[in-house]
């Protein structure tokens, strides 16, 4: 049995949006149904650009008069440079609350071990349980962790493990601004609804969706020795099909074209990063398949 384990991610930060316009506010442009938060801790969103490619990835949890926003630090004023040019006349006030949290996540034995006395706020992470808890922890409560038993981490240890289990993360594994939903798994990982309505970039994010257009994808990889640095270019045969992102040992997650690593495997070509095999090793809860193109 795996020990519980926390982790201190001093690179996220939080953004909190209150008022009486909140929901409705958040509704008409992230990618996600706000609804959802009647019955769930949280929501795993992005916000888009007009051209329907990811600016910001965040989770949402609800908060008294409003909502937090849990997202990469270093976004943090960018994100609200871009909230602020769709607040226009909305009730709602956006602010930069990185100073009052420390963002952890908590992961292994410890799936239903957080407080739910409200004394912390902690949601399960909702693009993938076995992810582990997400945690915003105040100098009141920061102690929870050591008192729910779990063994301080490096942020490496956490890394390996959503590395692992074959999820992305927005800066490291993707670029913000360069990808599509559908390529940093949001169809895959709960980050995005197609029956909510209009949100910012929805209509290319439905006509990716709806015509299964979406040939390049973020996958885990296993190599056979040693792995480059993120960012050396995947190939099959002599071809580049894309990059490495995030690695840990002999585990990475790789940018590919999917569809021309299909073909390579039926003609039984390698996968190569630097002089090292890799191969596609998907996980048991990706829906997409790894199929050649059409065309």
């Amino acid at each position: 049995m795996a020990q519980l384990k926390s982790a201190f991610l001093p690179d996220r930060g939080v953004v909190s949006i209150v008022g009486r316009d909140a929901q409705t506010f958040l509704q008409g442009i992230v990618t996600n149904d706000m609804g959802l938060l009647a019955t769930q801790q949280a929501i795993y969103a992005g916000l888009l650009t007009p051209q329907g490619k990811i600016l910001f990835d965040f989770f949402v949890t609800k908060i008294e008069g409003g909502y937090i926003l849990e997202v990469a630090r270093s976004q943090i004023p960018a994100l609200i440079q871009r909230l602020n040019l769709y607040k226009l006349r909305s009730n709602v006030e956006i602010t930069d609350c990185s100073a009052e949290y420390t963002v952890t996540a908590i992961w292994d034995d410890g799936i239903d071990a957080m407080p739910k006395d409200g004394s912390v706020i902690a949601f399960l992470d909702p693009r993938l349980p076995t992810l582990g808890f997400r945690a915003l922890l105040t100098l009141a409560n920061d102690k929870i962790p050591a008192e729910i038993g779990a063994d301080p981490a490096p942020r490496e240890d956490y890394d390996a493990h959503r590395i692992t289990l074959g999820v992305p993360e927005g800066g490291k594994d993707y670029e913000f601004g360069d990808a599509f939903p559908h390529e940093a798994l949001f169809d895959q990982l709960n980050g995005v609804s197609f029956s909510k309505g209009c949100f910012v970039g929805q209509e290319v994010v439905s006509r990716m969706q709806h015509r299964g257009t979406a040939r390049k994808r973020i996958v885990p990889v296993v190599a056979d020795g040693y792995l480059p640095d993120p960012g050396s270019e995947v190939r099959a045969g002599t071809a580049a099909i894309g990059t490495l992102a995030s690695t840990s040992g002999n585990r990475a997650l790789a940018l590919l074209r999917i569809d021309r690593a299909a073909e390579a495997a039926s003609k039984g070509e390698p996968l190569l990063s630097g002089n090292t095999h890799i191969r596609i090793d998907l996980p048991d809860w990706a829906t997409f398949k790894i199929a050649a193109s059409a065309d």
